[in-house]
């Protein structure tokens, strides 16, 4: 008889849950006049005479590697140029925006088969902290045991 199983845990494995989307960076900065400073005519034709195909179906991480100003409508100009082929695009650096990618993951499954049920989030060390933050604020109410680790040896975070 194999007592993880007769212990009725389920187990929740947050890797099932990790975007399958391509992360594409995108550095804001080579549309810059010289690569350091923002005009707006220069910019606006820089963005508009883009190549979008590298960018389409996928998620695009905007990153500035020039220290200069960047005016608010310039980002609003970059959402409005890429919206149309990016599938979803942030401020932010690859890793981060793959996070917040997973964390919308999370909040959208369904977790209704874990109600008041022994619940143990698998330990893997690839996944982010921020993760584990998560998944414990969702979990917690609705399950009667929240644990971290292996179902035949895990530690208990929560019991009602």
């Amino acid at each position: 008889m194999n007592k993880a199983i007769a212990s009725g845990i389920l187990p929740f494995d947050l890797m099932d849950l990790k975007p399958t989307i391509q992360i594409v960076e995108f550095d804001i900065n080579t549309l810059f006049y010289k690569g350091l400073i923002l005009k707006e005519k220069e910019f606006r034709s820089s963005l508009s005479s883009l190549d979008f195909s590298p960018y389409r179906g996928k998620a695009v991480a905007f990153t500035c590697s020039a220290e200069t100003i960047v005016p608010l409508w310039a980002y609003m100009a970059l959402a409005n140029a890429f919206s149309d082929n990016a599938v979803c695009f942030d401020l932010k650096n690859t890793a981060e925006l793959e996070v917040d990618l997973w964390k919308e993951n999370l909040l959208d499954s369904d977790l209704t088969a874990f109600e008041n049920k022994k619940v143990v989030i698998i330990a893997r060390p690839e996944i982010p902290p921020s993760l584990y933050l998560a998944v414990t604020a969702l979990l917690k109410p609705i399950v009667q045991t929240l644990m971290y680790g292996e179902i035949g040896l895990p530690k208990v975070i929560y019991k009602k």
